[in-house]
């Protein structure tokens, strides 16, 4: 049944949003999942085998807000078949993982979590690499735990500017749980052409925000609609922008250019200057021990998913650089 709606979702024609249950039960995963469970939490996760003459290496992928684990398989397979293994996980709140009433949301709190499953499913010092959302998570778990972390590969990451400070307003949790209750997949596909994709949409994208809306869509949709409200006063309130110059492994910035995502900046006043990803990883380059910044032209917000040929090359050549 999971095979059969994924293929469903996988075509533009979907007319109505289908129900997948606040866990995505009922999305397809690739046969590569795996569970951690750890303080009454379950956690998912996509273990990818190098495939031919492994390298010892491990690179471990971490998702954006408006995404997952599964939307990393092309780079994950990319990277497998250059034999690496490669890690995925669901972060707790989001997708297949656990979304725990009343969860106190943190960067470390998440990155705690995602040690803890590396550690049992017996991955040594990681390369880290995080997209959006993923990005802060990784700068994060590098701090806490810089000896078990040996590069990082940015990809279009928030958190390198604080929003907060260049004027966009605080929102609390009544007014976040009020704007996820607004939440359909018209919604999410109007934002992501107008921030992620600049204007220009793609059938395949629809699968992924069938993904997204579909745990909305049942009975315990309000679970995932709590889950994300929390999740965006984390991002919010917990940039790293005043960290980066802490960080001491080597982190390659792999940034779309079209990218317009600037985290809430469309709520601040008129006049404010809240900076898109863009143009905050300018100054984040620098600002690291080790920076390095690869700009993608033509590419937004999520170039693995635009273009995975185009990011999964450059991506490579920075993994195997910054060895």
């Amino acid at each position: 049944m999971a095979f059969g709606v994924a293929a469903l979702l996988a075509t533009p024609a979907a007319a109505q949003t289908i129900p997948l249950g606040a866990n995505l039960e009922r999305f397809a995963y690739p046969p590569e999942l795996r569970w951690f469970e750890a303080d009454g939490l379950r956690m998912a996760y996509l273990d990818f085998a190098p495939q031919g003459r492994a390298n010892g290496r491990t690179l471990v992928l971490l998702h954006g807000k408006n995404f997952c684990a599964v939307t990393w398989e092309e780079t994950a397979r990319a990277l497998a078949a250059r034999g690496y293994r490669v890690i995925a996980p669901d972060q707790v709140g989001f997708c297949k993982s656990s979304k725990p009433a009343g969860f106190q949301y943190s960067f470390a709190a998440l990155a705690s979590l995602t040690r803890q499953l590396l550690h049992q499913a017996g991955a040594g010092p990681v390369t880290l690499i995080g997209h959006s959302t993923g990005g802060v998570l990784a700068i994060r778990y590098a701090l806490l735990w810089p000896a078990e972390v040996r590069s990082l590969a940015l990809v279009n990451p928030l958190g390198l500017n604080d929003t907060l400070a260049e004027g966009v307003p605080y929102a609390g949790l009544a007014q976040l749980r009020a704007e996820e209750a607004k939440t359909s997949a018209a919604t999410i596909r109007g934002y992501q052409l107008k921030n992620y994709y600049h204007g220009a949409w793609r059938p395949a994208y629809d699968r992924w925000v069938q993904m997204l809306a579909g745990q909305y869509a049942g009975g315990d949709g309000g679970v995932v609609r709590e889950a994300q409200a929390r999740l965006s006063e984390m991002i919010e309130t917990q940039p790293v922008a005043a960290e980066l110059a802490r960080v001491r492994q080597p982190v390659t910035l792999l940034i779309g250019q079209e990218d317009k995502t600037a985290f809430r900046g469309n709520t601040a006043a008129a006049g404010a200057h809240v900076r898109a990803v863009p143009e905050a990883a300018e100054s984040a380059a620098r600002a690291f021990r080790q920076g390095r910044l690869v700009r993608l032209a033509g590419l937004g917000h999520a170039p693995q998913v635009e273009d995975p040929a185009r990011f999964g090359a450059a991506l490579i050549e920075a993994v195997e650089e910054r060895r």
